[in-house]
């Protein structure tokens, strides 16, 4: 049954709110820490953001996302409880339309009051993020002759100490967070389109990084290669976040290439299992409790939402009804948006697929990950209708 927007419930006792300053979150697992027991949720406002696919990061009651219109990127910041617009900064770019319809991509970074942002084409911008100031910027680029992947760049960039490291090149590039100076780049062969991904394992922080052709872990401080495991897909399109559990770390593409666990703890990665049950092709799963919840299979085919165990792979369920969508979890649900607008909440559990609620919040193509940060959720739609629901 289908209930009016201001009569949905979800559940939670008392919220344990956070911000959510960087894709995927705090903790970069698409998992917000917020609690969910009788609260309702109701449209606390909306906006125009223009074309894109950019999601949302959230830190000192403002939100951030981009978007393209009249030939130009934005940046925008908002108030998170009003919507007004605080501060918001454009400069021309290329839509870059192919065979979707285009717009910007990468998710605005948050740290220490700085905003990072890195375009599709190479545009790197360091912003005051109150005042929306530029601090330095570049066309990181121009500077390393990197070659843009064919749907440019999508990763955000990483903060890592002194650093901010981005998806630019076949095994990345980082720079100074402070200033922007180049301090290592790397081969100028595509880039994948997944974020830098931080990680320890035995003890050594790496990061991962997806090129066209394989996942790699790279040493942040200098790029030094300290693993390569080949993943070729079509296109190029390794563009879904890894996930790691002590030391196996979860792949996954579209394209019909499926999924893979790799263990990291000697000095070569190794193939514990790989299989086609779950082929992410841009869209992240996420992992609770030994297991993976997320969309298998591409935009344009019969997509579906699945749950599989990490340990084996084991399909334990599959549901048709939300389709192409995007998802992130908090307290032990997921939070879906459908690929056509529908705000569903379910149970994360392996038994089976079952819905808490079910909403129509959005209308058109719905690619981009929810943002669920300080009780209020963030959705949005490819022509640009941003969302704000509030969870009260």
């Amino acid at each position: 049954m289908k209930l009016p927007l201001v009569l949905i419930t979800l559940v939670s006792s008392t919220a344990l709110a956070a911000d959510w300053p960087q894709w995927r979150g705090p903790t970069r697992d698409g998992i917000s820490t917020e609690k969910f027991s009788g609260i309702k949720v109701t449209k606390a406002w909306e906006t125009q953001i223009g074309i894109g696919f950019s999601s949302f990061t959230v830190a000192d009651g403002r939100v951030y996302t981009t978007g393209h219109a009249d030939s130009k990127d934005t940046v925008f910041c908002f108030d998170a409880a009003t919507g007004k617009e605080v501060w918001k900064h454009s400069y021309a770019a290329d839509l870059g339309d192919k065979y979707y319809e285009g717009g910007t991509s990468a998710t605005p970074t948050l740290e220490n009051g700085k905003a990072y942002h890195l375009s599709r084409w190479g545009n790197l911008l360091c912003f005051d993020a109150a005042t929306g100031n530029i601090v330095w910027e570049k066309n990181i680029q121009q500077e390393t002759e990197a070659d843009i992947p064919d749907w440019g760049f999508a990763g955000s960039p990483l903060v890592h100490e002194d650093l901010l490291i981005l998806n630019v090149g076949k095994a990345g590039t980082a720079v100074e967070k402070a200033t922007g100076k180049l301090v290592w780049k790397s081969d100028t062969a595509n880039a994948g389109y997944c974020t830098p991904y931080p990680i320890t394992v035995n003890g050594k922080p790496q990061v991962v990084l997806a090129s066209g052709r394989a996942y790699k872990g790279i040493d942040p401080t200098n790029g030094k290669e300290l693993w390569e495991h080949t993943w070729t897909t079509s296109y190029g399109v390794n563009a879904a976040d890894p996930i790691l559990s002590g030391t196996k770390l979860f792949i996954s593409s579209g394209y019909n290439k499926g999924c893979a666990l790799l263990e990291l703890a000697s000095a070569e990665p190794q193939e514990l299992w790989r299989n086609r049950l779950m082929k992410n092709q841009f869209n992240s799963s996420v992992l609770i409790e030994g297991h993976l919840y997320g969309t298998d299979g591409d935009f344009d085919k019969n997509a579906t939402l699945k749950c599989l165990e990490f340990e084996t792979g084991t399909e334990k369920w599959k549901e048709a009804s939300t389709g192409f969508g995007a998802l992130m979890a908090a307290d032990g649900k997921l939070i879906i948006i459908t690929d056509k607008g529908e705000l569903v909440i379910a149970k994360a559990s392996p038994a089976k697929f079952e819905v808490i609620s079910r909403n129509q919040v959005l209308d058109g193509r719905c690619w981009t990950a929810p943002v669920l940060a300080n009780g209020k959720l963030y959705v949005r739609n490819a022509t640009g209708k941003m969302v704000c629901l509030a969870v009260e």
